[in-house]
């Protein structure tokens, strides 16, 4: 099966963004059910009330890294028809996927369809490094690998009045791969091979060159 990413850099007010690419995976089933994988926040505050938001749209079963086996993670992310990965540290999440030893497993399922909604850090690990946030690496991780689904690498929140490009260029004496740039409203919708902006402002950043604006319903190649 195909892959099936929605990637946002915000997820609307009171998650409607996210809520509505959920939906159509989840509506149909007899039992839905969400993995929700809130690793790159050091707090459970959002918890309470991600339930609250898909309460009746489907069940939610927390991934924890700290406290579960791996036989635990498995099990959920087996038995899930749609993983939910939220903002929060980028450094941290992959650091807590890699630590536990989940990240392969998190992208073969990816790889054989399992839709993901993500946003934010959740949206950048999906490249293939995690080095375009802007993050603080608080948790001194030593492990920078993202999914390494799509072949670009992705920095959140980019507002292109404001932000300078500079360090972003200097990624680019090390690593070739281009860089989306999604503005808060953004989403990035990948159906397959296919990776297309679906909504909101973007720009992609390649070697050597000036970001150009990508356009709404495009495919974006390398």
């Amino acid at each position: 099966m195909p892959l099936n990413l929605h990637l946002f850099s915000t997820p609307g007010e009171d998650l409607r963004d996210a809520l509505e690419a959920c939906r159509p995976h989840l509506e149909h089933k007899s039992a839905p059910l969400v993995a929700y994988l809130p690793l790159a926040s050091l707090s459970t505050r959002w918890q309470g009330y991600t339930e609250s938001v898909f309460k009746g749209l489907a069940r939610i079963e927390t991934v924890n890294t700290e406290t579960m086996t791996f036989a635990e993670m498995e099990d959920i992310l087996r038995r899930a028809h749609l993983v939910y990965i939220p903002g929060g540290n980028t450094f941290l999440l992959a650091h807590r996927l890699h630590a536990s030893q989940l990240m392969p497993y998190l992208r073969k399922k990816f790889q054989a369809g399992l839709p993901l909604v993500a946003f934010s850090a959740g949206a950048i690990l999906c490249g293939p490094n995690i080095l375009t946030s802007r993050d603080m690496n608080m948790v001194e991780t030593p492990h920078f690998g993202g999914l390494n689904l799509l072949p670009f690498n992705f920095h959140a929140h980019y507002y292109d009045d404001i932000d300078k490009d500079d360090w972003l260029a200097d990624y680019h004496v090390f690593q070739p791969n281009p860089v989306i740039l999604l503005e808060d409203g953004a989403y990035l919708r990948v159906e397959g091979r296919k990776t297309s902006l679906a909504r909101g402002a973007a720009w992609i950043l390649r070697q050597g060159r000036e970001k150009e604006a990508l356009l709404a319903g495009d495919e974006i190649r390398v």
